[in-house]
């Protein structure tokens, strides 16, 4: 079902009296067209004319209702199907008066492979059905940390494909004891296997069941009077019981529970999510949603678990530190992950120790927040003061051009705004169609395309633009700029300066102005430092994946036999460039129309 309300014409009374007493979502438009809210319901028709009672309404609601000229609502089958679209409706329109959690890269895991050799890795993505995943970590340096220690303790190989099928003797890994070098048969298939059955109970959190196991293969081998191998044995107890005792939390079960605690303090609010596998500490990471202004931290919460958990599988047991209204949460995520979850707010013992902890974590990250807020606020103010600007100057934009000897220009926009670089709004720009080397026109390439779309209104109008480059780089911007009318924006370019050395760069102004070199030590040039900085590693990350693309693309167009189509399928099979290279002759007979003989002529070729 679904209420709309013409913008001249919005009465409460009318479209709250159209609405059933069912559960569903209903979105908030203003003016402009643009949801501003959405919000679920158990009963639609009491839950929207609230909003529309003279008391027991805060400052931020009012705020919101003013701005409503029209409103749409959808029923669902349950509440719980309702919070299922809320998410999804969030998520996808990313509404102002919303809190939003953003979490742009997938969690990684760690992948034992289904291979007669299988292989320990990093993974992120989708999961295969094929392979076992273990997960997901909270970052990637835990991931690393626990491969590094089952190669120590289990000794289970780690290398490529590509590697391992081409490997005529035994690697470094092999040497330092990090590997058993299945690759060149120095282990036989059953006993490489009971290592990776081994490594998978431990990543299980079966700790004490793999140190039974080798305590009682170490004893039959001191039994059959093999001591070299009881030696071995004893080294991976030894080695396994160092590593539990370096564990900051173990429960003595074997547990999979989430520790999510929501902290509000100096008008920031953040969620830490302490992760325990198997009764193993993984780590934590701290989340700061967009638009907290005015929730409660009970709401930031119930928020935060919504939208984290309907986008990966949450474990059985999750702990918060604030009540919540969680059944019907609760309800969804067990639908959601097959298999029944647990939320739960009071706690005892041992998982108020981990509570503890997750609150202490979600404090320390706002202290440091604050901290690097306040420092970027005077290099901010203390810049905007240098340069005479207004204190209303927040968003600023940096662009750089780089490429080699004119090959593969690229050119990068990054964004300061709120204090903080925000990654989630770079771009970057593939040049074409001018001389090779010509910096000046590739930037205005970059310009033009930028300003041509904020000038029709798709986007947001910085307050300053920052260009990696001198007199000639800043005089076409601001001729780009004058012509799609956008005078009033400040326009500063950054020379380097002489031997090209840090803290020597010039401030470059349109016009006839005398550029300005600021000390080395002065607080706004390293703010302007650290936003050039970010622009040229952009800029630089996506010319060299542009350039090694056209190279392989090259290379590959000058084997004869491999055509579009051949190359298409080459890129595809391997996902990209540094695959095809590391790929073995046997590898790439596997992709569809290459033959042994071409196989063979295609490595030649690359190597």
């Amino acid at each position: 079902m679904k209420q709309m309300l013409d913008e001249r014409m919005f009465n409460a009374k009318e479209i709250i009296s159209g609405l059933p007493h069912l559960p569903g979502v209903y979105r908030m438009l203003n003016m402009a067209g643009k949801v501003i809210y959405v919000g679920k319901a158990l009963d639609l028709k009491k839950r929207v004319s609230s909003y529309f009672q003279k008391t027991l309404i805060s400052p931020r609601t009012q705020l919101m209702v003013s701005q409503v000229v029209q409103i749409e609502t959808t029923v669902t089958r349950s509440e719980a199907e309702a919070l299922l679209l809320e998410n999804n409706l969030i998520k996808s329109l990313t509404p102002q008066y919303n809190i939003l959690f953003r979490d742009d890269k997938s969690y990684p895991y760690i992948v034992v492979s289904e291979h007669r050799f299988p292989r320990l890795g990093f993974h992120r993505g989708a999961l295969e059905k094929k392979n076992r995943y273990f997960g997901p970590y909270p970052n990637a340096w835990a991931v690393r940390e626990s491969i590094q220690l089952l190669q120590k303790v289990f000794r289970v190989r780690t290398c490529e494909d590509s590697a391992f099928n081409n490997r005529s003797r035994p690697c470094l890994l092999y040497q330092i004891k990090r590997c058993t070098a299945p690759c060149v048969n120095l282990i036989d298939e059953t006993t490489y296997h009971a290592d990776v059955e081994n490594a998978k109970l431990f990543l299980q959190g079966k700790q004490h069941r793999v140190l039974q196991i080798l305590m009682q293969k170490m004893q039959n081998a001191a039994d059959k009077r093999d001591y070299e191998l009881a030696a071995l044995y004893r080294d991976q107890v030894q080695s396994l019981r160092k590593i539990q005792e370096k564990q900051f939390v173990r429960s003595h079960n074997e547990v999979d529970v989430d520790i999510v605690a929501c902290v509000a303090c100096s008008g920031l609010v953040c969620v830490n999510v302490v992760m325990v596998r198997g009764g193993r500490h993984l780590g934590d990471k701290s989340f700061f949603p967009q638009n907290a202004e005015g929730y409660d931290p009970a709401a930031a919460l119930e928020a935060f678990l919504l939208q984290h958990y309907l986008d990966r599988e949450a474990p059985q047991t999750v702990i918060i530190n604030l009540p919540i209204n969680g059944g019907t949460l609760q309800t969804a995520l067990s639908d959601h992950a097959g298999h029944k979850v647990q939320i739960f707010s009071r706690t005892v013992g041992e998982r108020r120790v981990w509570l503890n902890m997750a609150i202490q974590n979600a404090t320390l990250a706002i202290e440091q927040k604050r901290s690097s807020q306040a420092t970027q606020d005077v290099r901010l103010h203390t810049l905007l003061q240098i340069l005479g600007l207004s204190a209303s100057v927040q968003r600023i934009e940096c662009f750089d051009i780089s490429h080699t000897m004119g090959e593969a220009a690229v050119g990068s926009c990054v964004v300061f705004d709120n204090l903080s670089m925000q990654s989630s709004e770079y771009r970057r720009y593939n040049i074409e169609g001018i001389t090779p080397g010509d910096d000046i026109a590739a930037m205005r390439e970059v310009l033009t395309r930028r300003y041509r779309k904020i000038a029709a209104g798709e986007g947001k109008i910085p307050d300053l633009i920052l260009v990696d480059g001198g007199k000639g780089q800043v005089n076409i911007a601001n001729e780009i700029l004058s012509e799609l009318g956008l005078n009033d924006i400040y326009l500063i370019g950054v020379a380097k300066g002489e031997e090209r050395k840090p803290g020597l760069e010039q401030l470059v102004f349109p016009g006839n102005k005398k550029p300005l070199q600021l000390a080395t030590d002065n607080v706004a040039l390293h703010l302007i430092q650290q936003i050039r900085d970010e622009a040229h590693r952009f800029a630089i990350q996506g010319h060299r994946a542009k350039r090694a693309r056209a190279r392989i693309t090259s290379f590959l167009e000058h084997i004869t036999e491999v055509g579009a189509k051949r190359r298409q399928k080459l890129l595809a099979r391997f996902g990209g460039l540094r695959g095809v290279l590391a790929a073995s002759v046997d590898d790439l007979t596997l992709v569809e129309g290459i033959s042994r003989r071409l196989a063979e002529k295609i490595y030649r070729e690359l190597h």
